[in-house]
């Protein structure tokens, strides 16, 4: 019965090697509105799984600001650069800086952006992924295949539901909500 158990697992394994994560690879961001738990994708987008695991474990992702905020679309944040709130933030210049590390090449996967798919943020350069990322609202199908899914989220959609929504025409957000801490790993129970 044991081997029948083992096989199967193996069997389901097989089936979503594409969506499934290692153990340890979940981030868990602390909104005010309360925690958001995001599966990573390591076997999609392994090199954005471990910049955005590297820069949360250092703490670069704490305070950072939802800066671009689009009803029905995304809420971005990540810029470590500009967008931390409680040091350096630049209202006029954030969503435009990234980390000191080297940007990423693309990884695109047929992986879709639907509702609580995390992408990587970009500029017109699909290599230009650095620190930024997103978190979809809704179905984006004109995003699949040109940029990086890099997770999902599997518990808090309630929590990203509440981001304040920006008001300029870019999404811009005066005033946004934050990420007020990033950590890698489930939260504990």
């Amino acid at each position: 019965m044991k081997f029948l158990s083992y096989a199967f697992a193996a069997l389901v394994a097989l089936a979503s090697p594409v969506l499934a994560a290692d153990g340890n690879d979940y981030l868990t961001i602390q909104l005010k509105s309360g925690p958001v738990v995001i599966e990573l994708l390591p076997k999609i987008a392994p090199k954005s799984v471990e910049r955005l695991e590297k820069l949360a474990s250092e703490g670069k992702y704490d305070n950072v600001a939802f800066h671009r905020v689009i009803e029905g679309f995304m809420a971005q944040t990540g810029d470590v650069q500009y967008g931390n709130m409680k040091k350096g933030y630049d209202a006029s210049r954030v969503g435009t800086g990234s980390s000191d590390l080297p940007n990423l090449p693309a990884e695109f996967s047929k992986t879709p952006f639907v509702r609580g798919t995390v992408g990587m943020a970009r500029t017109q350069d699909p290599n230009s992924a650095n620190s930024q990322f997103f978190i979809m609202f809704g179905d984006g199908a004109f995003l699949n295949g040109q940029y990086t899914v890099v997770g999902k989220v599997v518990s808090g959609m309630d929590n990203v539901d509440k981001i304040k929504r920006g008001q300029g025409s870019n999404g811009e957000v005066s005033d946004p909500d934050r990420m007020i801490k990033v950590t890698v790993g489930r939260p504990a129970k």
